[in-house]
């Protein structure tokens, strides 16, 4: 199921405000412009492969994505791009031979289910070329990063109208297992009462990772704890993974 706030026009809108362009996408940005063809998974706005063709990168670039108003935002900005509304189930990619497929913006943690997981996987798996690399980034559990969504940590943004939003996270309660349950609210004038969307995230640590990762034909072919390529410990707010076809 497509998050609210993913799927509300309003909303989708103001993404790109409240997530501005970071390390994690300069990161992104050197695989795919040393990519021929990639794949971005779950591509939200179209950020990445948006800044890749504005960097002159020539080659085929396909962003999936399962909310339409996200793409609307992605398709607004860019149409010289392959946007596909759906997600990695929902149709066959064998011999697509993609160079590069990535999963930005925490997105991967939004699979819950284990067979969901699986399934994801296995279906990048077959979109890969023999060489190919899929590359996507979690919160690293061990760092506890649900610890600071609480409702005093505001965030202050404008609308497209210029006028003033909040937005604030809470927590419902203790993990449950490996999934963290949280409410993210939106304030302003464009709506009558605040808008809450309640979403839950999967926090799956390395020993997971790595089995699931092999039940689907991939290996970790490198792991880093942040956006310079450090190495992955306790307090590492990532687990950034690189993986190949095994």
């Amino acid at each position: 199921m497509v998050d609210h706030s993913y799927a509300d026009l309003s909303l989708a809108a103001l993404y790109d405000s409240l997530n501005p362009w970071g390390p994690g996408d300069d990161f992104y940005l050197g695989l795919v412009m040393s990519a021929g063809s990639v794949l971005d998974v779950g591509c939200g706005t179209g950020r990445l492969l948006r800044g890749a063709r504005a960097a002159g990168h020539d080659g085929r670039l396909l962003g999936l994505e399962p909310a339409a108003a996200m793409l609307v935002q992605a398709r607004r900005a860019e149409p010289g791009v392959e946007w596909v509304l759906g997600d990695m189930r929902a149709r066959r990619w064998e011999g697509h031979g993609f160079d590069l497929a990535v999963m930005t913006g925490h997105a991967f943690q939004e699979l819950l289910g284990d067979e969901e997981v699986r399934a994801t996987l296995t279906a990048v798996r077959n979109a890969l070329g023999p060489a190919g690399r899929f590359v996507f980034e979690t919160r690293n559990p061990t760092a506890r990063a649900w610890e600071t969504w609480t409702p005093d940590r505001v965030r202050r943004l404008a609308d497209g109208d210029g006028r003033p939003v909040r937005v604030w996270h809470e927590v419902e309660g203790p993990p449950v297992g490996d999934r963290v349950t949280f409410t993210e609210t939106y304030e302003g004038e464009a709506w009558a009462q605040p808008q809450m969307c309640r979403s839950t995230l999967r926090f799956l640590d390395l020993d997971a990772l790595s089995g699931f990762l092999a039940g689907a034909g991939l290996e970790v072919v490198e792991q880093y704890g942040d956006w310079d390529r450090g190495p992955v410990t306790s307090g590492s707010p990532e687990i950034i993974t690189v993986a190949g076809p095994r």
